[in-house]
């Protein structure tokens, strides 16, 4: 931004790249800061986030899984996909479930998610966005080493690179710790929202709700 007014605010987002409500959360926060033009200079980090890190490679179908995990019904896990396909139409993101749609470990997603972040705020975000809609979207499995390093190159990343990291598994241990880290300040939902290193704000809030969050971090840095 060019704005001499913008406030600068560093934004934390923990969350997993097969969780909805996570892109969700995004959108109603990139919502947000479009009611506010210029106001605003975010520094946005993403970090890691299994919803399920026991999951064996070959993932579990989809409506299996939310039914053990969640108790839901499959009219209830119909009714919720329903609910976020329009969410996400409203905010111009695609879910197409399908039948047969399988949930997977993404435990490498993350891996390469740290090494984007270590390039640059603008590389991670797109890579997360595009591993987001190979999943939602486009009916890939981000499990997968083929598709994660074809998705790192669409995102400008070297591809060479992207396999060398995911065989070594370089930053396996990284992503560990990061997540340990997030556990201990008691984050065990996402998406996760931290303004400033010190406000949490949990879940996919609408963009009302964000676009307050940030005034008050305005008010209370004015003051």
């Amino acid at each position: 931004m060019n704005n001499e007014r913008a406030i600068p605010i560093r934004v934390d987002i923990v969350s997993d790249v097969v969780c909805p409500w996570c892109i969700i959360g995004y959108k109603q926060f990139m919502r947000a800061l479009d009611t506010r033009p210029g106001e605003y200079e975010v520094s946005l980090r993403w970090h890691p986030y299994e919803l399920n890190p026991a999951m064996p490679a070959e993932g579990q179908e989809l409506k299996e899984h939310v039914a053990e995990k969640y108790g839901a019904t499959r009219e209830q896990s119909q009714a919720n996909r329903g609910r976020l396909t329009t969410l996400g139409d409203d905010l111009g993101f695609t879910f197409d479930y399908f039948e047969g749609m399988r949930i997977v470990n993404t435990f490498d997603a993350h891996q390469l998610l740290h090494w984007a972040g270590q390039l640059g705020e603008q590389r991670q975000t797109s890579l997360k966005l595009r591993l987001f809609s190979a999943f939602f979207s486009e009916r890939k499995d981000v499990s997968d080493r083929e598709v994660l390093v074809a998705t790192a190159a669409e995102s400008g990343l070297d591809a060479e690179e992207s396999t060398t990291i995911l065989e070594e598994q370089r930053f396996a241990e990284a992503v560990r710790l990061e997540q340990n880290y997030w556990r201990e300040r008691e984050v065990y939902a996402v998406p996760t929202f931290i303004f400033e290193g010190s406000y949490p704000v949990p879940g996919a809030q609408d963009a009302s709700t964000f676009a307050r969050v940030l005034d008050r971090i305005r008010e209370r840095k004015a003051a």
